[in-house]
């Protein structure tokens, strides 16, 4: 990888991305949190002050080095056992039905196969399993769609391979999970960037 994007993104993202209302929202997304959990793209660690004490533990899946280190004071502090247990979100290192929930917050924007990812999340979960998201994707108003159509090039190219365009909420439901606590709406910034949707998915208890 390049300066840019192996060095510096992850710098800009873990300041860009810990700012008061994306922690009120990782907070929200992050406070029923049970037992063990897989965590795609833990970044920096910016979800760790809002685990849940109780927590079994966190498996972290990331490919940054450099953002594992920036994640060492905020893993230090917490009571929360968190393990680093793999690089990529489409091979998870773990048996079927390991977890009993999985947390992505802005993660999914940047898996080069999303489908095949969610796919593994939903192996890994245990029936009745919980993911919890917290992602930012494709807008439902047109003139904000067609921005994103634009500018979808130049942000994946400058920002780490992020993609503006996905439809969140479908490749979700697609993967066989089936949400169950769900919002959508625009957070702070240029709407282009900023469509977001949170909430609450699970394995089916059948599966």
């Amino acid at each position: 990888m390049g300066l840019w994007s192996d060095r510096l993104l992850p710098r800009l993202t873990n300041r860009l991305l810990d700012v008061d209302a994306v922690r009120k929202a990782r907070a929200q997304v992050c406070a029923d949190l049970t037992g063990d959990v897989v965590e795609l793209g833990f970044g920096s660690g910016l979800n760790v002050p809002h685990y849940p004490p109780t927590l079994g533990g966190v498996w972290a899946i990331d490919p940054s080095e450099v953002g594992l280190r920036l994640a060492c004071r905020r893993i230090r502090e917490s009571p929360v056992r968190v393990v680093h247990a793999g690089f990529t979100a489409e091979t998870l290192p773990f048996p079927d039905g390991r977890f009993d929930c999985a947390l992505s917050t802005f993660t999914l924007c940047t898996v080069p196969d999303v489908a095949q990812a969610l796919r593994e999340l939903y192996r890994v979960l245990k029936p009745g399993g919980a993911f919890h998201f917290l992602e930012h994707g494709r807008a439902p108003d047109a003139d904000v769609a067609r921005w994103q159509d634009r500018l979808a090039p130049l942000n994946r190219a400058v920002a780490g391979g992020c993609h503006l365009t996905r439809d969140i909420g479908s490749l979700i439901r697609d993967a066989g999970l089936e949400i169950d606590d769900y919002a959508t709406y625009y957070g702070e910034g240029p709407r282009p960037f900023a469509y977001r949707y949170e909430g609450r998915a699970r394995r089916p208890a059948a599966s």
